[in-house]
């Protein structure tokens, strides 16, 4: 970003825009906005808010990182380079009525439990389901309340490992999460 940024080096700080810093760095997928701020006597400080991925489409034989709105960051030629879920579709699946509804879901999950995921899918905007990559599945149920949900099947992934295993997590009513 520094090189992308230094056509703004001796031009005087109160000319130099939001704008003008966001225009250098348009090219940029991974970039979402782009904040500047002079402080005299002659430094300027540029805030980059990144896109995060949330999941990975198959494009072929690469694959795509996406962020929450489905825009396209970067592409890798392994899926192990990508330790991000995949929905299922490929690039067309950002069309879907569901997509939304998935990486909404995904977005709310903190990293930690992002890099356990293998698959998200659904079927209806109510029926949101996550494979992680122990093969055991979530059930998230819609994308309200996300955030309890989250919470709610990052403490149940911390629980001490249960004989028989767990199959299911059900964290669609996060208050009683379930556990099967």
């Amino acid at each position: 970003a520094e090189t992308a940024l230094a056509p703004l080096l001796g031009t005087p700080l109160t000319r130099i825009s939001d704008a003008d810093a966001g225009e250098l760095l348009a090219g940029r997928p991974e970039v979402e906005s782009v904040r500047v701020t002079a402080v005299p006597p002659s430094d300027l400080v540029v805030t980059i808010t990144e896109r995060v991925p949330v999941a990975v489409l198959q494009n072929g034989r690469e694959f795509l990182l996406i962020d929450e709105d489905g825009r396209q960051l970067k592409a890798v030629a392994s899926r192990g380079d990508a330790p991000l879920p995949l929905i299922d579709g490929g690039t067309e699946a950002v069309n879907s009525d569901v997509f939304p509804t998935i990486t909404a879901v995904l977005a709310a999950l903190p990293a930690n439990v992002l890099a356990l995921l293998d698959h998200a899918s659904a079927e209806t905007v109510d029926s949101v389901e996550l494979k992680l990559t122990s093969g055991q599945t979530v059930f998230w149920g819609s994308a309200e309340a996300n955030v309890a949900k989250a919470r709610a099947l990052e403490a149940l992934l911390l629980m001490p490992a249960a004989d028989p295993p767990v199959s299911v997590f059900d964290v669609s009513t996060p208050n009683r999460p379930v556990t099967r």
